[in-house]
């Protein structure tokens, strides 16, 4: 049984192994005053050569061997696996207009893989191992063409095929395979006309990137960009076995085709040192150019460090935290032991900061227009693997540090650069938290878990330029926060019923209005779950999958949900507009991979005025009135699906 398969209350058990880093010491060397618009010192130093990486990774090999003898006697977490067969976890362009966007992305310009793309005049829709295309022109609603998600002599048991992108007439489907043991990127073509067909599939060796909340692959511009880690259980005669290397698959495709994508020159050297006898990994940024003409062109860099990760895309970087698994009696012992990669996206060097703590997840970051980036830390959190963003705990701080004060990795982040916040109280382990405008928003909800019954609650508004702090009293706890215009929107339950708080960002944040959908739930889960179109400055719509209350949050990996729910905001009043429902037919879809919907089923299109709600296999039409929404018309796109409008 995979990772994938388990469910809510063994991932929980995550917690055992979270590490408890402090985020009140700075460590080693501390950031000197520089000028704000001086480039870095220096960057990390790459390997020189492969005999130099090969002789850094045996010494690291032999250490792991004797903690190996050392433990054989008594039980301990088993360690992840570098091979290529034994994964060790389970599992944009920039817009044209406001209109193509169907995406709720981190940041305009940097799409992100997600379930549903829009082509011209089709929507393209990734489900349950199939890619479908719908045609929307013409004020029409029509199924067109459908392919499997993988190569016609591929065996797509043990894959999962997550996350889609588009770019131009490509369509990028972006999974995780563990038959193969590694990422797999499929190419598609499709025309003006919807049509889809199979380009071509690579595999790349890596270890699972799946996240509860992240997403592994963005696209800027025309580069596919990802981000994987493969996790160093290493063997001292073939240290570098199963590094990140790319293949075309073909039938009767081997390892031996298998070819490097990166070199001992781009691989990176820790700068501080690393405990190799659990949670070591090479934490790889990979970017392919899909507007190449001669094939599937990719470079990647990788970095050396601990294997606790999260990874977010700005408009200009990628950055990945990374900190350490400590387990065992080393769990009580506070350390400085993560560390922050700066990584270009052009391939050149990457640098490092030493940091304390861990981000929960990729909405922790914000890369300002200011030149700092600004992050919220927790002293107990282990990244943002798997499920690992739904259990942090600790601390809470808010660090931020001019662009340019990243080096080569031996300065750390002095104290003075990290201001403590309150923290929230811990009913639930499940923290959310979002930068918008010019604050950083953070609160506790239930998440994955059932409804909790709350009583008051606080949403915690920090301006980020000064650390300045307000407590915002809510009847329910945060599940999700969201910008709506330059203001928020925060959903969360209070054990029975769902609330909808709008909150003004000005001089002085404040609760305004609250709208309370009666005897229900979040259906979805995801960030892509919401979107929020505007009107004008002060009005607009928004669109959220719910479900019955009482259920609880994973039930959205099984379960289509009830309906979408879509909501007028003006000046921070919402109204109901209605609901879009579900009524599905439950076609036998002979799924043959991604069986479960770990990126969700359920959106809310706005599309060129007009409305849709993606539910599961179907798209149902509203029409929007003064009275509301309505339903006009639905579509079934699933194969063998018998009533295909009504």
């Amino acid at each position: 049984m995979n990772k994938k398969t388990l469910s809510l209350i063994i991932a929980m058990l995550i917690i055992g192994i979270a590490v408890y880093a402090s985020i009140k010491s700075s460590g080693g060397n501390t950031i000197q005053p520089e000028s704000e618009n001086r480039k870095p010192r220096k960057t990390l130093s790459a390997f020189r050569s492969q005999k130099e990486l090969e002789s850094y990774l045996r010494k690291l090999a032999e250490e792991q061997s004797r903690t190996r003898r050392r433990e054989a006697d008594y039980d301990s977490v088993p360690a992840p696996q570098p091979t290529a067969n034994a994964p060790a976890e389970g599992k944009a362009e920039e817009q044209k207009s406001a209109d193509d966007s169907v995406t709720n992305v981190q940041h305009q310009g940097v799409d992100e893989g997600g379930i549903v793309k829009l082509h011209g005049n089709h929507l393209v829709v990734l489900r349950r191992g199939r890619l479908f295309t719908v045609a929307i022109g013409d004020n029409g609603l029509k199924p067109v063409s459908s392919v499997d998600a993988f190569a016609p002599d591929i065996d797509p048991s043990g894959t999962w095929y997550d996350e889609m992108l588009v770019s131009d007439n490509t369509v990028v489907v972006i999974g995780y395979s563990y038959q193969r043991g590694g990422t797999e990127v499929g190419l598609f073509n499709i025309d003006n006309a919807g049509n889809l067909s199979y380009r071509s599939t690579y595999h790349l060796r890596s270890n699972d990137y799946y996240s509860s909340r992240n997403y592994a692959s963005r696209l800027i511009g025309n580069n596919l960009i990802f981000y994987a880690p493969m996790y160093l259980w290493l063997d001292a005669n073939k240290p570098t076995e199963g590094f990140p290397a790319l293949r075309k698959w073909h039938k009767g495709a081997t390892d031996k085709e298998f070819k490097t994508i990166v070199a001992p020159t781009n691989v990176y050297k820790p700068t501080q040192p690393v405990n190799p006898n659990y949670g070591l990994a090479l934490h790889t940024v990979t970017v392919c150019n899909l507007a190449s003409t001669s094939g599937f062109e990719c470079k990647a860099t990788s970095v050396v460090g601990p294997a606790g990760r999260v990874f977010y895309v700005s408009p200009k970087s990628v950055y990945v935290w990374v900190t350490d698994w400590a387990h065992g009696s080393e769990s009580n012992k506070p350390a400085n032991r993560s560390m922050l990669y700066q990584m270009p996206l052009d391939g050149s060097a990457p640098s490092a900061l030493g940091v304390s703590g861990s981000p929960v997840d990729q909405f922790s970051f914000l890369e300002s227009e200011d030149n700092h980036l600004n992050v919220l830390v927790r002293s107990e959190g282990a990244g943002d693997g798997m499920w690992r963003a739904e259990v942090t705990a600790g601390d809470v701080a808010l660090m931020r540090v001019p662009l340019n004060s990243f080096s080569d990795g031996k300065d750390a982040v002095p104290a003075s650069r990290y201001r403590a916040l309150p923290k929230p109280a811990e009913y639930t382990y499940t923290f959310q938290n979002r930068f918008i405008g010019d604050y950083l928003l953070y609160g506790n909800g239930s998440g994955w878990d059932y409804p909790n019954k709350t009583g008051k609650n606080n949403l915690y508004a920090v301006r980020w330029s000064s650390g300045k702090t307000n407590e915002i009293s809510l009847v329910h706890g945060v599940d999700r926060i969201e910008a709506i215009g330059k203001d928020a929107v925060i959903v969360g339950t209070d054990g029975k019923d769902l609330h909808f708080s709008s909150v003004r960002l000005g001089d002085s944040p404040n609760f305004v209005a609250r709208y309370t959908r009666k005897n229900a739930a979040q259906g979805e889960l995801r960030s892509h779950g919401f979107f929020y179109k505007p009107e004008n400055e002060n009005s607009g719509l928004l669109g959220l999958p719910v479900r019955d209350s009482e259920r609880p949050g994973y039930e959205h990996l099984y379960q289509d949900s009830a309906s979408i729910l879509f909501l007028r905001n003006d000046s921070l009043s919402f109204k109901e507009l209605g609901e879009l429902e579900s009524k599905p037919n439950n076609p036998d879809d002979k799924c043959r991979a991604s069986c479960v919907d770990w990126y969700g089923n359920a959106r809310p299109l706005f599309i060129r005025g007009r409305v849709f709600a993606l539910l599961g296999y179907e798209i149902v039409e509203g029409s929007l009135t003064s009275n509301g929404i309505s339903e006009t018309r639905r579509i079934n796109y699933a194969p063998n699906a018998t009533n295909a409008m009504r």
